[in-house]
Parts: structure tokens; C-alpha cells; sequence
């Protein structure tokens, strides 16, 4: 895949690239700071894009708002932002316009070469991937407005994994179920969430938005 770094971190972007080159991708970008990265994507027009969400000029949600932008005007392109730490607010941004083809993973998942590689793959092929800790914070919610509180805890851990971007046969694998177990999971989840009518895989993801925005 064709790929757009953003991170004012020189170290961390060299790394990166050295990553993805050496996995066979091709870096077509490497910027420090949100403008850059954005005159980058519309020189380049790549697969996705990999972004910190605090970058310059400001080092605040910059990265975040041109992770947004690029969504808006070239929405083909994918997106995988990169934090310090779980800020909801800021997952549930990027996820609230449009789920398909986007990331939110924390920086210490890139030292876990494999998970980080799989969530670019998984985002540039169009689906979601959340990272565990951001799913997990959002899935031990247990007071009376938790509009989660009516799932099992075995609904919980199918949640955790679909919400990461896992289809129902990796889920299944991860569990050491069957398949139809996982799908007779989630359609339990579907509806106790009143997504039943909501079509796509779009629904997966808005099962976490409803925490999100609760």
C-alpha cells in the first residue's frame, strides 16, 4: 500500500517508515506537522494515512482535525491515527461521520509490530480498527446510564474483539467458539442496542459510539 506518515517525532516517523518499507509498503510521504501532512495527501493521493493526533503547529488535536479534513476531501483515503493516551472524545470523532476505513490506535501499540501492521491492513481495507485499551475502558462501563449495562459478559468480550475491526471468524477464533455462536452474539448485541434495523457494517462500530456519546 501507498502510505502518508505525519509524526513530529523524527525518530518515531523514521522508524515507521523503515517499518512499513521493509513490510513491502511504500512511503510516499513523511512529514512533522499537520499542514504539511495535508498538502502531502493532496500531492500524493495515498492509501491511508498514518497520523499523530498532537502535532504542530499548535501541539494540541491537530493531527486529529487533518485526519478529519482528509476524510471529508478524499474520502477514499484511510486513516489511522496514533495517541499518546485514550481520549474518547477523539475516537469518537473520527469514528462519528463515517467508520469504514479509520484507526485509533495508542503510540505503545506500534511496538507490538503485528497488531500495529494488522490495523493498517484491516483500516485500508475498509473496516474499523479501535485499540484494545480505548474498547476496554469503553466496555467495563457499569453505572445505570451505561447503555452497554444489558450485555452479557459474553456479549462484552464479542463486543471487545468487533469493535477492534474483527470479523465474526476471527472473533470466533479468539473465543474458541463456533461461528454461529459469534453471530448469535452479536445480533444479540444489535438489538439490545436498538441497531437491529441499522444495515452494514457500520452497525459494528456504533455499537461503541453509543457508549461513546452516552
Amino acid at each position: 500500500m501507498r502510505v502518508t506518515l505525519a509524526e513530529d517525532s523524527t525518530l518515531l516517523r523514521e522508524g515507521l517508515a523503515r517499518l512499513l518499507v521493509e513490510e513491502g509498503h511504500v512511503v510516499v510521504a513523511s512529514v512533522g506537522s499537520a499542514d504539511e501532512l495535508l498538502a502531502a495527501v493532496d500531492l500524493e493521493r495515498p492509501d491511508v494515512v498514518v497520523t499523530d493526533v498532537r502535532m504542530p503547529p499548535t501541539h494540541t488535536d491537530d493531527g486529529l482535525r487533518a485526519a478529519l479534513e482528509i476524510r471529508h476531501r478524499w474520502p477514499d483515503t484511510a486513516v489511522l491515527v496514533l495517541s499518546q493516551y485514550v481520549e474518547k472524545r477523539y475516537a469518537s470523532r473520527l469514528l462519528a461521520d463515517r467508520p469504514e476505513g479509520v484507526g485509533y490506535l495508542l503510540k505503545d501499540r506500534v511496538a507490538q509490530v503485528d497488531d500495529f501492521l494488522d490495523a493498517l491492513d484491516r483500516v485500508c481495507a475498509g473496516a474499523t480498527a479501535l485499540d484494545p485499551e480505548v474498547v476496554r475502558q469503553v466496555v467495563s462501563g457499569s453505572d445505570r446510564t451505561d447503555p452497554l449495562a444489558r450485555l452479557t459478559p459474553r456479549e462484552r468480550d464479542v463486543l471487545h474483539h468487533m469493535a477492534q475491526g474483527h470479523t465474526n471468524a476471527a472473533i470466533a477464533g479468539r473465543l474458541h467458539v463456533s461461528l454461529s455462536a459469534v453471530e448469535k452474539h452479536a445480533n444479540a448485541i444489535f438489538d439490545k442496542l436498538d441497531l437491529s434495523n441499522t444495515t452494514g457494517y457500520s452497525r459494528r462500530v456504533l455499537a461503541i459510539l453509543r457508549y461513546l456519546s452516552a
